[in-house]
């Protein structure tokens, strides 16, 4: 397992909020760096994922309800060493980047993970379980129903802590496409080019795999607050080859429709996984 030998120093915190009054409404069944990184960052014709798809068209029709954050008692909480293991991925995660802001004159903002059952308010409208792990760029946070965790090891076998680690590192990366205004350039793709709006999805979340890999290289290279051991990180690779487009509707739906592909193929996200683990360097990050 991924164990952190000492307290994680970047920022951002788990905000809590599974006690939330209706929160199961819609409950489903089952670092590199250098002064070069961000301007090659901004010229890349990317755009920004927020996660499973164009969520703030997605979720801005939802209304979810408005219960006040509530956290569980930690006392009768069985995933309480879950969200801490969460809570100190985000932190850890997120120390790498302020570093490679740092080294290029930039201030960097930190986002916070919201974690739910079912349906909770975001500032994308509602945040649901079937969305899987997103991030909203109108709140900069990233959200996550725990149970979407179970979901990944019951149904597609992504099982270890190192898979739940790579997807928060995956959403804490599309943060960082939000920061730099990738996320921005890839709406005005999906509006004024619809064409190309599939192909940059793919590419932006690639970026976002390979982001996720850097900070994995951070924890063998001896820079993290964690240390991978044995077998940790073939859990990530099993992760990433878990939620490639074809994998999920081979799964979901018997059949495989590349047209309608957004995050990219098993292969491909296994690949910029590894890509950004090997070299450790954002910059080789360049999906296009």
């Amino acid at each position: 397992m991924v164990r952190f030998k000492r307290n994680p120093t970047g920022p951002g915190r788990v905000i809590d909020r599974r006690g939330a009054s209706g929160s199961r409404g819609l409950k489903i069944g089952g670092a590199g760096g250098g002064a070069a990184i961000i301007i090659v960052l901004l010229m890349m014709f990317l755009g920004g994922g927020s996660g499973l798809g164009d969520l703030t068209e997605v979720l801005a029709p939802v209304q979810a309800p408005s219960g006040g954050e509530a956290p569980l008692d930690p006392a009768n909480d069985p995933d309480a060493d879950l969200v801490g293991f969460l809570e100190d991925v985000v932190q850890d995660s997120q120390a790498m980047w302020v570093q490679i802001f740092q080294q290029s004159d930039l201030d960097y903002r930190a986002t916070d993970l919201v974690v739910f059952n079912g349906l909770t308010q975001s500032g994308c409208g509602g945040a649901y379980a079937q969305a899987g792990p997103h991030y909203c760029p109108f709140d900069e946070r990233v959200y996550l129903d725990i149970d979407f965790l179970e979901q990944l090891q019951a149904r597609f076998g992504a099982r270890g802590d190192t898979a739940q680690a790579y997807i928060v590192a995956h959403e804490v990366g599309h943060h960082v496409q939000h920061l730099l205004g990738v996320l921005d350039e890839l709406n005005r793709i999906r509006a004024e080019d619809p064409d190309s709006a599939n192909e940059a999805s793919i590419a932006v979340e690639l970026q976002a795999d390979c982001f996720a890999g850097v900070w994995l290289s951070t924890l063998q290279s001896g820079d993290s607050a964690a240390i991978l051991e044995q077998n940790d990180l073939q859990e990530a690779i099993d992760a990433a080859a878990a939620v490639g487009d074809d994998a999920i509707q081979r799964e979901t739906t018997g059949r495989v429709d590349p047209e309608t592909w957004t995050h990219g193929t098993s292969e491909q996200r296994l690949s910029w996984l590894m890509k950004g683990f090997e070299t450790g360097q954002p910059s080789q990050c360049d999906t296009t």
